[in-house]
């Protein structure tokens, strides 16, 4: 590869050609401030619109200041990042963008994590010298994401995840000038346009523009009220992630000081997601066994492959845009929705409480599963499965604003009976784990003897599309895997068009899976940290005594006592749902 050699402030540095300046300033350790530049490190996804201007530089013999995030190094070229004209640009560039922006910083959800406001800190703006008009746009409410385009800056970011990673097609910027805004189509609500709520979009942005939205004064009221049994259950995700909002090194495994915490924050039940995702496959796995056995005996109207359907916002994704497959994916609820159904039921009876009266919480690393709680088949004569949801991001809030010491805080178990798991649970929280989980389970009932190997490592990774095959008795089972909802759309293309061979296919919305969800502490496109989050998942799952759901005892006696057997009558009545098609037709009349 060739390559460039240039100064920046009085230093040499060597890059391969059509390195940016940012690039090659930032490889020596000379940090170019930016706000419309983001990058999907280890993705090849970056934003590189040059529209902000503030990474602006001085090029020797450029009459103009050049913006570093588009702008390519050329041989003997001299940068200067730091000269009086720069500065002078970037903070009267800075001035303007703060002219028309709202200051709410005391009260907006981003205050603290806004990198707007950060600039503002650092370049020292303690008053804005432009005075004219100011935007004025409506905030919009769904029940995932609070969109408030006064905030908007147009760095794009969020139009960069949601068309070019997610292939949603959610966002876009519309209009010039002053009236320019990233908006949907027709400007029409997010819950009316093929949003996923997958939160990509607000974990991008950076500011206020995308907040999620925030259910903690409804669970502190729920706690409150002394007529409620208010339970939580909490992701396999959020463990490994949590810990970050309080100082520790990525991937931190915290299980037993965030049961504490959550006992101390007045819940009454602390339970684990990871036991329904353990009564997950037992749903799920049984699915894919009937499927295949029908399958090997020569039943053409059996649908493969079976799709995972634990994700809401990849359920939301087919639903807008594959509605002709719908039939294929499992029909087993999230492990969420199947934990909201078993407390409202099972639970409930045990401890004599009404189902109006127990008020389930889940804690997750995804916005999407706030629509999930929403979703009108989740809901029983007006009282929900899962009443509020709420982030990673909202849990650390709750414990700093309860002055809990997070990092002192004694481990403590999980409770019984909702609160038992196996490693094939906790794996659930990363790209693969799901179908590794499955697998675990169902090749051992089709061999019907002791897995040679727990761990398959074939299934695991972290590109966007993954494959393996599994022999199962001679029988050669294909496992497709895909996370990012722009490599789901390719696997979909493929079932369409008859080209997949698969027999079952994991798909996840967020880059990562969960522990890169839209709702766990924002990690600014740091590959490494999703990598860390994802070791500490396997580090859990391997020091766990039991790593396959169905020998999980608490799940089993479950099935003894109230559900009979998986996939049966009052299974399917509790633990499965049904999918629609949401695909619109917009008819745009012309006079």
């Amino acid at each position: 590869m060739d390559q460039v050699k240039l100064t920046i402030d009085k230093r040499e540095v060597v890059v391969p050609k059509g390195t940016t300046i940012l690039k090659a300033a930032d490889s020596i350790g000379i940090h170019i401030p930016t706000l419309c530049y983001f990058e999907l490190k280890g993705m090849n996804i970056t934003n590189k619109p040059g529209g902000c201007r503030i990474c602006v530089v001085e090029v020797e013999g450029r009459r103009n200041l050049a913006p570093a995030c588009v702008t390519e190094v050329m041989e003997g070229m001299v940068v200067k990042t730091n000269s009086v004209r720069v500065y002078n640009a970037r903070r009267t560039v800075l001035e303007l963008i703060l002219s028309d922006h709202p200051s709410d910083c005391l009260v907006c959800a981003k205050s603290g994590e806004c990198e707007l406001q950060d600039l503002a800190i650092r370049f020292g703006v303690r008053e804005i010298p432009f005075q004219g008009e100011m935007s004025t746009y409506q905030l919009e409410t769904s029940s995932s994401i609070i969109r408030d385009n006064n905030k908007c800056i147009m760095c794009r970011r969020c139009e960069l995840v949601c068309n070019e990673f997610q292939t949603v097609g959610a966002l876009s910027a519309v209009d010039r000038g002053f009236q320019a805004v990233v908006t949907t189509a027709f400007n029409q609500k997010m819950s009316h346009s093929p949003c996923t709520f997958c939160g990509q979009c607000v974990a991008v942005c950076p500011v206020g523009a995308l907040t999620e939205v925030d259910n903690t004064p409804r669970v502190i009221r729920a706690i409150a009220n002394e007529k409620k049994t208010v339970v939580v259950q909490v992701a396999p995700a959020v463990r490994v992630a949590l810990g970050e909002e309080f100082g520790m090194k990525p991937g931190s495994i915290v299980t037993g000081k965030l049961t504490t915490a959550l006992r101390e924050l007045g819940f009454d039940y602390v339970f684990d997601t990871d036991w329904s995702a353990d009564l997950t496959i037992m749903e799920e796995g049984t699915e894919l066994i009937d499927r295949l056995t029908r399958h090997l005996n020569g039943d053409k109207t059996v649908k493969l492959p079976l799709l995972t359907s634990c994700c809401p916002a990849w359920v939301n994704f087919f639903e807008h845009n594959f509605p002709d497959l719908k039939e294929i994916p499992s029909t087993a609820k999230s492990p969420q929705q199947m934990f909201g159904a078993i407390a409202k039921t099972y639970f409930a009876d045990k401890i004599g409480v009404k189902r109006e009266d127990l008020v389930v919480v889940s804690v997750m690393p995804c916005l999407a599963k706030k629509y999930e709680c929403a979703r009108e088949e989740f809901i029983i004569d007006g009282n929900p499965d899962v009443d509020f949801s709420i982030t990673t991001r909202e849990l650390a809030h709750l414990i700093k604003q309860a002055n809990l010491d997070f990092e002192t805080l004694e481990e403590t178990p999980f409770d019984s009976p909702l609160g038992e798991s196996t490693g094939a649970g906790v794996i659930f929280g990363t790209t693969g784990g799901v179908i590794e989980a499955a697998c675990r389970t169902a090749v051992e009932i089709l061999t019907e003897k002791p897995l040679d190997r727990i761990d398959f490592v074939e299934l695991r990774g972290l590109e966007g599309i993954r494959s393996a095959t599994i022999d199962v008795n001679g029988f050669p089972l294909k496992i497709g895997i895909a996370h990012g909802l722009s490599n789901a759309r390719k696997l979909l293309e493929q079932i369409q068009k008859g080209e997949s061979d698969f027999h079952a296919i994991e798909v996840m919305a967020c880059p990562g899976g969960c522990i890169n969800g839209g709702g766990q502490p924002l990690n600014h496109g740091n590959a490494e940290i999703i990598k860390a989050r994802w070791e500490a998942i396997y580090q859990v799952d391997k020091n766990l005594p039991i790593r396959k759901s169905h020998e999980n005892q608490s799940v089993q006696t479950l099935y003894k006592e109230f559900l009979g057997e998986p996939c049966g009558h009052k299974a399917h009545e509790l633990l499965h749902t049904h999918y629609f098609d949401k695909q619109k037709v917009i008819e745009i009349k012309v006079d």
